[in-house]
């Protein structure tokens, strides 16, 4: 009963290994063949990408401007109380 164990243990980690590898290749294959056809699309995702870092960071400074502001009035109002 063990050997079977064992036997099922070391067949499924071979077949496990081998569908591993095959899905690798496989996504590097489709991985390679999009980019060579994307150039135009790439650059787009690029500039949609740098927008909305941009816009993050105005988003950023904006939630600073505000936690600053509440922090003041928090101030504020600790020292009339």
């Amino acid at each position: 009963m063990v050997n079977i164990i064992i036997v099922s243990i070391v067949f499924g980690s071979i077949v496990a290994l081998a569908a591993l590898i095959c899905g690798t290749i496989l996504i590097i294959i489709k991985s390679r063949g999009n980019s060579a056809g994307r150039g135009a699309a790439n650059s787009e995702e690029a500039r949609i990408i740098q927008e909305t870092y941009r816009s993050l960071e105005k988003l950023e400074e904006r939630i600073d401007a505000l936690e600053t502001i509440l922090m003041d009035s928090e101030r504020k109002k600790r020292g009339e109380q």
